[in-house]
């Protein structure tokens, strides 16, 4: 039952019509503290129209207002406070629960639309590092949400495989590098290519030349240039995929840069019959005025293409294979202009799909305070990351609960969710400054302190053995599980606002509220007394455990059952 839409019709009534059902709606409050009732309408927007000072608006809806749906109405100061049935709620929003499971919060918003989502983004030939970890777990994330509120995502990994820098690599390894060593140890050793060919060119700026000419037999199809590109790209997704493999993340497609190279001129086409290309120093650009923006340079003078041509080649594909409700491109928020710009010329060109264009932007991570680059060599390995994260995983473990079965699976759980719930808890616009050790606490805002919060509650479970799980018919006479009950009851909106809002830190958030809501009531609470509310307590915690671990599935991280 939607109780706000019940305390929206009582006020409705009772103002004969002041504000619409709409007006009303958005108006309602959830009061911080408990003891201030469930829902909260503030009289302050009536004070102009009704000409009176709020507290007495307040005090005269109080009187108007039909109470005999709810526990009590009353007024605190400028606010129309309502407490809801506890037992009707309680009753309703554990039984809901039970019998759904996983699926509770699940609906049908998206309707089956199709929603690409273009994510992680690594470039070949180089390793996954920290840099990489926001736009996989965010778009991984987002892709879970989406799949919640009846949509279907298409994670689209559109991997970094072509342009310039494959000159400039193949130039390396011809000057320093060997078959052997590539073949002992891919990326490490192209990194260390990579990084070589940068330092000198500093006094050799002949070789960006012979970088260009490489890149240019690349693209004229040059056998050699090519077989050295197929083999780097290979040897790069072997290395990439074990990584994805420990993070959970898969994808539908890898279709990359070097896919839309043959796919390019039908954009280009479209940008010439509307008669949208203009020169600009001998140069191609699209002239953005009446969107405030600078002109998008879409053809070098030299003819050469550009990110933003292979991009319209992409979104004209994806317009035409997926006819999405939605596109999506969860890159770094530093490239915010440029996307107003690809949104802004695909909408000049007619692409179906444009205005539904999304970039999801969010903040850098730094360790330490410093950047990560690639090219100065400064790289913090994302594998590394995550093997040191379980094996503090497993250190704890082996302290806390050492005879625990699966050690090595849990820890993996533990140590991989901890990176991950680590970045998603934070808005992901923010930027992030990474402390493993922080991450792993299973204490405070930490993905293990809502793991073991889920481990908890199954444990009780386990200790409770084989009972009927319902409700009663009286409700949990502890304001701590009224507590926990209301949060389990906020979790359908916090799905539907997750996604509206591309956030998954909406519900990393509210997963520690849930677990804090729990821990609160099981230190106050004696569960498994036999007594006639056995069977509702052990519901509640069922029910938890089914929210927690739920939320945890919608950031991409495992719930063990052990801990």
């Amino acid at each position: 039952m939607d109780y706000k839409a019940q305390v929206t019709n009582a006020l409705y009534t009772a103002l004969d019509g002041e504000l619409s059902s709409a007006e009303i709606y958005q108006k309602l409050e959830r009061p911080k503290d408990f003891s201030m009732g469930d829902l909260a309408f503030p009289a302050f927007t009536l004070a102009k129209m009704m000409h009176k000072a709020p507290n007495i608006i307040a005090a005269e809806l109080v009187e108007k207002i039909d109470k005999s749906s709810f526990e009590n109405v009353e007024v605190k100061g400028a606010y129309v406070n309502f407490f809801l049935d506890k037992m009707a709620v309680s009753n309703e929003v554990l039984t809901t629960i039970l019998e759904e499971g996983a699926a509770y919060g699940q609906n049908d918003s998206g309707k089956g639309g199709n929603v690409p989502i273009d994510m992680s983004s690594p470039n070949i030939a180089k390793p996954i590092s920290m840099g990489h970890l926001r736009s996989t777990v965010i778009g991984n994330s987002i892709a879970k949400i989406l799949e919640k509120n009846g949509y279907h995502p298409i994670k689209d990994n559109h991997l970094g495989d072509w342009g310039t820098q494959f000159g400039k690599l193949i130039t390396a390894y011809k000057l320093w590098g060997n078959e052997d060593d590539v073949k002992a140890d891919p990326i490490n050793n192209l990194v260390k290519y990579y990084v070589k060919f940068h330092k000198e060119d500093v006094e050799h700026p002949e070789l960006d030349d012979e970088a260009r000419e490489w890149f240019k037999k690349l693209e004229d199809g040059d056998e050699e240039a090519t077989s050295l590109w197929k083999w780097f790209r290979d040897e790069s997704l072997k290395a990439f995929n074990k990584i994805y493999d420990k993070l959970g993340v898969s994808f539908d497609t890898y279709n990359g840069e070097a896919f839309y190279n043959d796919k390019m001129q039908e954009g280009i086409d479209i940008l010439k019959e509307k008669n949208l290309l203009q020169e600009s120093q001998g140069a191609q650009v699209v002239m953005l005025d009446k969107y405030n923006l600078n002109p998008a340079l879409i053809l070098k003078s030299d003819g050469a293409t550009l990110y933003i041509t292979r991009d319209i080649a992409t979104a004209i594909y994806r317009d035409k294979t997926y006819k999405p409700a939605m596109n999506l491109y969860v890159v770094g928020s530093e490239q915010t202009n440029y996307f107003e710009q690809l949104k802004a010329v695909l909408l000049e060109m007619g692409v179906n799909s444009a205005n539904d264009l999304h970039h999801i932007p969010f903040g850098l991570i730094t360790v330490n305070g410093k950047k990560l680059s690639t090219r100065s060599g400064r790289i913090i390995l994302l594998d590394e990351v995550l093997d040191d994260a379980i094996e503090l995983a497993q250190k704890q473990i082996e302290e806390k609960n050492p005879d625990l079965p699966n050690k090595d699976e849990v820890a993996n759980q533990v140590g991989v969710g901890a990176i991950i719930f680590g970045d998603l808890k934070n808005e992901r616009i923010n930027n992030i400054d990474f402390v493993l050790e922080d991450q792993l606490k299973f204490e405070g805002e930490t993905g293990p302190y809502v793991q073991y919060s889920h481990a908890r509650a199954e444990s009780i479970l386990r200790k409770a053995g084989k009972q009927e799980l319902k409700p009663t018919d009286k409700h949990l006479d502890d304001s701590a599980a009224w507590e926990t009950i209301r949060m389990l009851q906020d979790f359908p909106e916090i799905v539907k606002s997750a996604c509206q809002d591309f956030e998954p830190s909406e519900i990393a958030k509210y997963s520690l509220r849930l677990a804090k809501a729990f821990n609160k009531y099981y230190a106050h609470s004696k569960i498994l007394v036999e007594d006639e509310n056995l069977s509702a307590r052990l519901s509640l915690v069922k029910s938890v455990s089914i929210v927690l671990k739920e939320s945890l599935n919608l950031l991409g991280v495992q719930a063990p059952d052990e801990m």
